[in-house]
């Protein structure tokens, strides 16, 4: 039988039906009907073990990083990388430990990969109650940190992608420290996301110790290397920003989120949820700076809650500012963020 995720299915739709109800209690019955119909169409389809064995421990474990970090969905996380071979008695173990007890006491929680060095400096600044770990199975090196054993928000993951997804979807802010190749490659992955519109602006906070140049000589090689041939923009350089101090770094979380609360893209429009209104002068302020990312007679405007965003009930007494965005250049919609936040 040719199955299909439109209701075309017959019999097969109505034994679904059937499940789902006598399941009981379950939200988004239109999701869950097509992740069915997939794991259906995925055993007709292919008879690798290999293949249909991926698949199922990725739902499994996409699904258990749901259900923890689910109850948490209204408290801003930071995510932290950095090495894990960092000894305690390193100047940087200290800052990230700092670093974590400061975004604690700001209110944040910490998001680090469980394992030891920089990770189990930041999960020890912020503690345990304000601490996840996201592990990865590993045969050398990744172990659960002391602050993470037993804790109900320590996840271990056996594909790294799935790893990621949790790192960056749960994160409000990213924080690296220096690190190694996964550092590295954590912080091209997030910062290729932002770059494209694939994950909505965020703080990318680069921490090096004072005098350190692990960082500055990283940046240097963009400027000499990837703008100089054009690979990247010079509004690119908006995306992240380096520091040499814990308060700097979490001075600059902050202000990105002093105004700025959130966005969303509804009908082709970008939604931006604000704390507190736009004055007129600064609004039209806006149109005249940055009317270089609007659509073709495209504009922006203060908005109410459009009906679109009826599904998000929690947020609708925030004011809105409405862009036409082109989505293209996600630098400088970084700089219109930064424009709000400084008004």
């Amino acid at each position: 039988m040719q199955l299909h995720f439109t209701r075309t299915n017959g019999p097969v739709d109505e034994a679904i039906d059937r499940l789902i109800g006598t399941a009981e209690g379950i939200h988004r019955p239109e999701y869950v009907r097509e992740m069915i119909i997939a794991a259906l169409k995925a055993g007709q389809e292919d008879d690798a073990r290999a293949d249909l064995k991926l698949m199922n421990t990725t739902l499994k474990e996409m699904r258990f990083t749901a259900k923890v970090f689910g109850p948490y969905r209204n408290v801003r996380k930071v995510t932290v990388f950095g090495s894990a071979r960092t000894a305690p008695d390193e100047p940087v173990y200290g800052m990230a430990r700092a670093f974590g007890k400061k975004l604690a006491e700001s209110g944040y929680m910490v998001i680090t990969g469980g394992g030891n060095g920089i990770m189990q400096a930041a999960n020890e600044g912020a503690g345990p109650e304000h601490s996840f770990g996201v592990n990865i199975r590993l045969p050398f090196e990744q172990h659960p940190n002391p602050v993470l054993i037993g804790n109900p928000r320590l996840i271990t993951y056996k594909y790294f992608f799935n790893r990621k997804v949790a790192f960056l979807k749960e994160a409000d802010a990213v924080a690296l420290f220096p690190g190694g190749f996964g550092t590295l490659d954590e912080a091209m992955e997030t910062l290729t996301l932002v770059q494209t519109g694939k994950r909505n602006p965020m703080p990318l906070v680069l921490v090096d110790e004072p005098g350190g140049t692990y960082w500055s000589k990283w940046i240097r090689f963009f400027q000499d290397e990837l703008r100089a041939s054009g690979y990247i923009s010079d509004s690119d350089f908006s995306l992240f920003e380096r520091v040499d101090s814990v308060e700097a770094a979490v001075g600059g979380i902050n202000r990105f989120y002093s105004r700025y609360h959130s966005m969303r893209y509804v009908n082709g429009q970008l939604v931006i949820r604000l704390t507190s209104p736009l004055a007129d002068r600064h609004v039209h302020k806006l149109r005249e700076s940055f009317a270089d990312i609007l659509a073709p007679g495209g504009t922006m405007a203060p908005s109410g809650p459009l009906p679109a965003e009826k599904d998000e009930q929690e947020l609708a007494h925030l004011p809105r500012f409405v862009v036409d965005h082109n989505r293209r250049d996600f630098g400088r919609l970084r700089n219109l963020i930064d424009a709000i936040n400084r008004f």
